[in-house]
C-alpha cells in the first residue's frame, strides 16, 4: 500500500458511535453544530471553510471555524506558518524537499504528522465539547491527522470528516481513524480509495456563488483596465495571498511585450507589488475584495498552484493557464488540473504565448475546458457532513 500513517506503538483504532453531546437531544433532523478545522496557510483553506459555514448557517446550523495551527502549544503553529510562507516566496526549492520528504504518495515509509499533530489534541477535544459539536470537518491535511489520531483512539467522540483540497492527493490527508472522506474529482476519489478505508464521496470544489453566477463588478473592471492600457487584453497572473510566485516580473514583462495587459494579484506581499509596478504595461494589485468581477473582466488566469484562485476560475468560465508552478503539491496539482482538459499548461515562454493565444481564439477547446471546469462542481459537501452527524438511529 502506498500510504503508511500509523506512528510506532500506536493501538487499532477505537471507533464510537455518532452520539449526540451531553446536555443535547438526538433527534435526527435536528439543526447541528459543525466543527470547521482550518489553518492560515495563505487564504485558500480558510476561504473553503467560510464557505462551508456560510452554507451552515444558510441551512439552520451553527458552524464554528478554527485555525488548527492555533491549537498547537509553544508557538508551533505560528512558527510553521512563518517557515512555510518564507519557503514558498523566497526558497521554494526548499518546500519542495519537504514535499518529497514527508508528503509525497507512492512507495516506502515517510515521516508521520501525527507526532506533530497529536500536540494539539488536548485543545480539540476541548474545543469540541466545549462547543458540543455533532461532527468536525477538515480542510487542511494536519487537522486530518489530528482528527484521525483521535478517533483512531477514541478520543474524539463525535465523527470526523475530511474535504479534501488538493486535486493531487498525497499521503498527510489520509488518516484511518477519519470517518468520511469528501474530494474534487473521481481521480482524487481513485488515490483516496487506495490509502483509506472509510467511504469517500466526490462533491466537487467550494466556492461563493458569486463565482458561479454573472458578476455585477465586471463592468466596472473592464472600465478600470481599459483606462490604465487600453486596446490590450487583461490576464490575471495569481500569486496566492502571499504573493508566492515564480518570476512574476518577467512574466509579466513578457506579456506586456506579448501585447496583453499583465495584472499581477500580489495578494498582501507588498514587495512584489512594487516590483511589479516598476513594469512597463503592468498592473500590480493588492488583495482583491471583488474578485469574481475581475475574473469576468479578465480573458485568462495564469496560475502557478491548482489552488483555491484556480477555482475559483474554473467556476467563473476564466481559462486557466498552469505556468511556472510551485514545487510540491503546486506543481502536482497545476499537471493534475491540465491533465484533467479543465486547463492548459505551459511548459515555457512560448507555450504560455501560445496558449493564451488559443484562449483569445473562438476555438472549440476553449469552450470544452470552459464546460469542463464547470462541471467540476457538481455537489456540495454539506448534505454529506451533516449526514455524518446525524445520530445513529436504534
Amino acid at each position: 500500500m502506498a500510504f503508511g500513517w500509523r506512528t510506532a506503538g500506536e493501538p487499532e483504532p477505537v471507533r464510537t458511535s455518532p452520539s449526540a453531546p451531553r446536555g443535547r437531544t438526538a433527534v435526527p433532523g435536528a439543526p447541528r453544530r459543525i466543527l470547521v478545522l482550518s489553518a492560515s496557510m495563505g487564504a485558500g483553506h480558510d476561504a473553503v471553510a467560510g464557505e462551508l459555514a456560510r452554507r451552515a448557517r444558510a441551512k439552520g446550523h451553527e458552524p464554528l471555524v478554527a485555525d488548527v495551527l492555533d491549537l498547537l502549544p509553544y508557538g508551533l503553529g505560528s512558527a510553521l506558518r512563518g517557515s512555510y510562507q518564507a519557503s514558498v516566496r523566497h526558497f521554494p526549492w526548499a518546500y519542495g524537499a519537504v514535499y518529497d520528504t514527508f508528503l509525497r504518495s507512492g512507495p516506502g515509509h515517510r515521516p508521520s504528522g501525527v507526532p506533530l499533530a497529536r500536540l494539539a489534541g488536548h485543545r480539540l477535544t476541548e474545543l469540541s465539547d466545549r462547543f458540543e459539536a455533532d461532527v468536525v470537518v477538515s480542510v487542511f491535511h494536519l487537522a486530518a491527522q489530528l482528527t484521525g489520531h483521535l478517533r483512531h483512539r477514541g478520543a474524539l467522540r463525535v465523527p470526523s470528516a475530511v474535504f479534501v483540497l488538493d486535486l493531487a492527493v498525497h499521503r498527510h490527508w489520509i488518516h484511518p481513524g477519519n470517518d468520511q472522506y469528501l474530494c474534487l474529482t473521481e481521480e482524487a476519489a481513485e488515490e483516496l480509495r487506495r490509502g483509506a478505508a472509510a467511504p469517500v464521496r466526490v462533491t466537487g470544489p467550494v466556492v461563493p456563488p458569486d463565482f458561479l453566477a454573472q458578476a455585477p463588478g465586471a463592468a466596472h473592471w473592464r472600465r478600470t483596465l481599459a483606462r490604465h492600457v487600453p486596446g490590450r487584453p487583461p490576464v490575471l497572473l495569481s500569486a496566492g495571498a502571499w504573493g508566492a510566485a515564480s518570476r512574476p516580473s518577467a512574466t509579466a514583462r513578457l506579456l506586456a511585450r506579448a501585447g496583453y495587459l499583465p495584472v499581477v494579484l500580489c495578494g498582501h506581499n507588498d514587495q512584489l507589488r512594487s516590483a511589479v509596478t516598476a513594469v512597463p504595461g503592468a498592473l500590480a494589485l493588492g488583495w482583491v475584495r471583488d474578485l469574481p468581477g475581475l475574473m469576468g473582466a479578465a480573458h485568462a488566469l495564469i496560475d502557478n498552484a491548482a489552488g483555491q484562485t484556480a477555482v475559483q476560475a474554473l467556476a467563473a468560465g476564466l481559462p486557466v493557464v498552469g505556468y511556472r508552478p510551485l514545487p510540491g503539491h503546486g506543481e502536482e496539482g497545476v499537471r493534475r488540473m491540465a491533465g484533467l482538459g479543465v486547463s492548459a499548461f505551459a511548459p515555457d515562454e512560448a507555450g504560455l504565448l501560445s496558449a493564451l493565444e488559443a484562449v483569445l481564439e473562438a476555438a472549440p477547446e476553449r469552450d470544452l475546458r470552459r464546460d469542463r471546469g464547470r462541471a467540476l462542481f457538481r455537489g456540495d459537501p454539506l448534505p454529506s457532513v451533516l449526514a455524518l452527524a446525524e445520530p445513529a438511529v436504534v
